[in-house]
């Protein structure tokens, strides 16, 4: 989610109208600003201001449309996390491609292009993700490619997959676990970001760096959450 909905499909119901780029890009710039995330001041991003009534209202106007919440106007305290460390670490994705998973604003992708990554690969489903990571991308002056195709069980051809956030549904979580255990079998490194979400699977996990990151209150359940960075083994 970093912020990034893995899923990004339609309700169940609900009658989905097309939405353009430039329909998504009038909705991103008349509900968020551009400022850099708290843990992240290296790099700035579309955000939304406040929090619970954005979510509110943009939920139910995008419900109408059958589109997902904007998961992409927040930037989450593993996605934070993970961002950071790559920053501070950027031997971890120099020169090597990146696939960054559920990418939600682009966050992580940012991060890694700062870091030196030679290739990065930003994939979600989200319809309003590439145009909140066209429009970060311009703001940070970088450059990723964008995918809305389905990743999960895909081999990316990547050195290194990232993932912030994606462990905060039971059913996700156990799709997710075999496929990075997979991938970290055939020498993907895969690095998450996490807060502590109910279905991490530490126990298929190192744990690189823990931080402190500030975060909505309005959409957590406390100001700041202590997030840590994992490694895959």
């Amino acid at each position: 989610m970093a912020g990034g909905l893995p899923h990004g499909r339609p309700r169940k119901g609900a009658v989905t109208r097309k939405l353009t780029p430039e329909g998504a890009e009038a909705f991103i710039r008349a509900n968020t600003t551009l400022r850099a995330p708290p843990h992240v001041p290296e790099i700035r991003l579309h955000l939304a201001d406040e929090a619970h009534d954005l979510w509110q209202r943009t939920e139910e106007e995008l419900e109408a449309i059958g589109l997902p919440p904007p998961f992409w106007a927040f930037a989450w305290a593993g996605g934070q996390g993970l961002a950071r460390y790559l920053l501070d670490h950027p031997e971890t994705v120099r020169g090597r491609t990146v696939f960054d998973f559920a990418t939600g604003s682009g966050l992580v992708a940012i991060a890694a292009c700062k870091a030196g990554a030679a290739r990065v690969t930003a994939a979600d489903t989200d319809p309003f993700c590439a145009t909140a990571c066209r429009l970060n991308m311009a703001a940070n002056g970088v450059a990723f490619d964008l995918t809305a195709d389905e990743a999960i069980g895909s081999d990316p051809g990547c050195a290194v997959l990232t993932a912030g956030d994606v462990f905060y549904d039971r059913t996700l979580a156990e799709i997710l676990a075999p496929w990075f255990t997979h991938l970290t079998a055939g020498g993907t490194t895969v690095l998450v970001g996490d807060p502590g979400r109910a279905y991490l699977p530490k126990a298929r996990m190192q744990p690189l760096a823990s931080y402190s990151v500030p975060v909505t209150r309005a959409l957590e359940d406390a100001e700041v959450k202590r997030t840590t960075v994992w490694r895959f083994t």
